[in-house]
C-alpha cells in the first residue's frame, strides 16, 4: 500500500463530520478532501444496521446529498415537514371519505363559480372619470307613458351631452 492511500484512508475517519441523523437512524457525514487539486466537500450517509435500504433516505436528505441544498436540513424543518405530510394524508383520506358517501347516496354537491348575485358595476363605472352619473342617466333613462309607448323625459333633454352622437357616416 502506497503512504497516499494509507494517509487518506485514515483522513477520510478522522475528518469527517456527522451532519445529522433522520427518524430511521441514518446518519449523514461531510468532509472536504482535495480531488484534483481543489478542495471538494463529500456527502455520504450511513445507514443505521446492515440494511441499507435507499428508500428510508427521506427528500430532504436526498436533496443535500446531491448538492441540491447547500445546507442540512435542520431537525427542527424536518418534524415541520412530517406534520405537514401528516396533515396531507388526513385531508386525502377525509376527501376519499366524502367521495365514497356522495358515491353511496348518488347526491354530487353542485360546485358554483363566482358570485350569486349580479356584479357591482360601481366599481366598473369608477374607473371613467370623465363621464358623470347625471350624463349617464340622461342618455338612458327612459319613462313609459300610460299607453305602453317609450317615452323620453323632458326634464333629460337639458341634461344631455353637446358631444356629437352620430355614426360618423353622411348620405
Amino acid at each position: 500500500m502506497s503512504k497516499q492511500l494509507v494517509s487518506r484512508l485514515l483522513g477520510m475517519f478522522r475528518s469527517r463530520a456527522q451532519v445529522g441523523a433522520d427518524k430511521f437512524g441514518n446518519r449523514y457525514f461531510t468532509r472536504v478532501e482535495e480531488v484534483d487539486g481543489v478542495m471538494k466537500e463529500k456527502r455520504w450517509v450511513e445507514f443505521k444496521g446492515s440494511d441499507q435500504d435507499p428508500t428510508t433516505v427521506p427528500v430532504e436528505w436526498i436533496c443535500w446529498l446531491n448538492g441540491q441544498r447547500k445546507k442540512a436540513p435542520t431537525p427542527e424543518e424536518l418534524a415541520e415537514l412530517e406534520a405537514r405530510r401528516e396533515r396531507v394524508k388526513q385531508n386525502i383520506e377525509l376527501l376519499k371519505k366524502k367521495e365514497e358517501e356522495e358515491k353511496k347516496t348518488g347526491v354530487r354537491p353542485v360546485k358554483t363559480v363566482g358570485k350569486f348575485e349580479s356584479p357591482n358595476l360601481k366599481s366598473f363605472i369608477q374607473q371613467f372619470p370623465d363621464t358623470s352619473l347625471d350624463q349617464r342617466k340622461g342618455h338612458d333613462e327612459v319613462s313609459r307613458s300610460k299607453d305602453g309607448t317609450d317615452t323620453e323625459d323632458a326634464t333629460i333633454d337639458t341634461d344631455r351631452s353637446s358631444e356629437p352622437t352620430g355614426t360618423g357616416t353622411h348620405i
